[in-house]
């Protein structure tokens, strides 16, 4: 896939440990779309979740229509909406408000939920969330088209039902579905010929798991008159990069066992397990994560790419395993020394500096000859001009 072009992106859900000012949080995520949208990150996907006390956003779309006017360029999009938690016509209303209010700028990204805590605690059977998942989005697709939707279930009821306002993007906002270990995203993802979120780390075993979810994708999309196109798919990966690899692994101690401490026991299932003596040496290991230089994070990606097959976006997992001043300096380094590889923004530059040096000497010689020309001319001119007297 040597012409698809690597977009860049981030994954916020946010993590932020329970020992810090949640209120100083939130304001330093908002902070970090700006920094992003300085750099030219593509994009970004804002979580929801309600408990386990590290995951503090409850609203991505209030926090995107925050962010969006602090930005200029960054798309913006809910990463993920739990579709169970909200009435279908009611989210899709508020998506399309927002998609006017970013003029363009969002998108909708949706999945089951992935904290049971989150469920249970508004009397919904997690059993029940993927089925939950596909019933809201046969709605949300048609209303979002403008269609009238007839539909009762066993959680909603829409009677009538059509949104006042189209999306301000037609013909309608991107969507993408979350995908991890189970088949129900890449399965909804191709059914409408949408996106697709592969969440879940970039180790080589869940990066089989990713790429055979993206086959299942391209079955489903066919199977449904829909071409897949790979630069839908997103893959989220772990990256922290210092200017060497020995300050990168000094930086991630600020952050790192918090974060595996939250993964074994609060969330769905451990990143690290719970018996690794250093998180560190085994996130680099078995190659969940990337912690190094600009060039470890380019051999990590092209390793993505190549096991995988090719994907349009490549979103980072914001972690938070270092603190505020290195976590800006390594999106920094991303940015300026990354990205511009997969992005091919500076090969028409290195030609053009390449062709001046190979042909150095005969480019300064024609400089020489021209300049000693001009200065030989002159002179010319003033040996035959008449000298002039003092008396003149």
């Amino acid at each position: 896939m040597d012409d698809l072009y690597l977009r860049s992106g981030i994954f916020l859900a946010p993590f932020h440990n329970h020992d810090e000012n949640p209120t100083l949080s939130i304001e330093r995520d908002l902070e970090l779309l700006e920094h992003l949208d300085r750099l030219n990150y593509h994009e970004a996907w804002i979580g929801e979740h309600h408990s386990g006390g590290f995951e503090l956003i409850a609203c991505p779309e209030m926090f995107i229509a925050a962010a969006a006017q602090r930005t200029r360029h960054i798309r913006l999009g809910t990463g993920v909406v739990s579709l169970p938690y909200h009435n279908p016509f009611m989210l899709a209303d508020r998506m399309v408000q927002l998609d006017h209010m970013t003029r363009g700028r969002a998108m909708f990204g949706v999945g089951p939920g992935a904290l049971v805590h989150d469920a249970l605690k508004i009397g919904i059977d997690p059993g029940a969330q993927r089925k939950m998942m596909n019933e809201a989005l046969e709605v949300i697709i048609p209303l979002l088209r403008g269609e009238i939707v007839n539909r009762k279930t066993d959680w909603f009821n829409l009677t009538d039902a059509q949104l006042q306002l189209r999306p301000y993007t037609p013909p309608t906002m991107e969507l993408a579905v979350a995908a991890a270990r189970s088949p129900a995203g890449s399965l909804a993802a191709g059914k409408y010929g949408i996106g697709m979120l592969s969440i879940g780390g970039t180790s080589p075993a869940a990066m089989e798991r990713h790429t055979a979810n993206w086959g299942l994708y391209e079955e489903t999309a066919r199977a449904n008159g829909h071409v897949p196109d790979r630069k839908n798919w997103r893959i989220v990966g772990m990256f922290h990069i210092a200017e060497t690899r020995e300050q990168a692994r000094r930086n991630v101690q600020f952050g790192v066992q918090p974060f595996a401490d939250y993964f074994r026991d609060i969330a769905t299932f451990p990143i690290i397990p719970p018996d690794v003596p250093d998180p560190y040496e085994w996130l680099v290991e078995t190659g969940t994560g990337c912690i190094g230089t600009p060039d470890d994070a380019i051999a990590y990606i092209d390793r993505l790419i190549s096991g995988s097959g090719g994907f349009g976006v490549i979103c980072e997992l914001a972690h938070n395993w270092a603190d505020w001043d290195a976590t800006k300096k390594h999106y920094e380094l991303m940015a300026r020394f990354v990205h511009p590889h997969f992005q091919k923004s500076r090969e028409l530059l290195r030609g053009s500096y390449e062709y001046a040096t190979s042909r150095h000497e005969e480019f300064t010689g024609q400089a020489g000859a021209a300049i000693q020309a001009e200065i030989d001319r002159h002179a010319s001119r003033r040996a035959g001009e008449p000298k002039r007297t003092a008396a003149e």
